[in-house]
């Protein structure tokens, strides 16, 4: 029984890190909703499920709201959740803009 729910979890989970990774969830709003199967993962490998996040640019952003990598999804607070989705919403922003500028400057825009 306990066999089967771990691997339950861990296919779970490896479902949630691929949709991150393809763009088709985010990890501000899997760390907002706190799904099931990401309660008792680590911040950090919800980060890096991301494109081109590693574990230095996840340590270093981790270190601006004194949260370790290693602190559970489940286990952050609401004003924490709230914070690092502002935080992470606004990097792809940034992202986003930069990409398109970079994209301009290639074409000749």
């Amino acid at each position: 029984m306990a066999l089967q729910r771990a691997n339950r979890v861990r296919l779970a989970r490896a479902e949630l890190k691929r949709r991150i990774a393809d763009g088709e969830t985010t990890a501000a709003e899997v760390i907002l909703t706190s799904p099931w199967e990401a309660a008792s993962m680590a911040i950090g490998d919800v980060l890096m499920s991301q494109r081109r996040w590693g574990s230095t640019r996840c340590r270093k952003f981790l270190a601006m709201f004194h949260i370790s990598e290693t602190k559970t999804v489940g286990s952050l607070t609401q004003r924490q959740r709230v914070a690092l989705a502002a935080q992470l919403n606004a990097h792809a922003r940034i992202e986003r803009s930069a990409g398109r500028a970079e994209a301009r400057q290639l074409v000749g825009v």
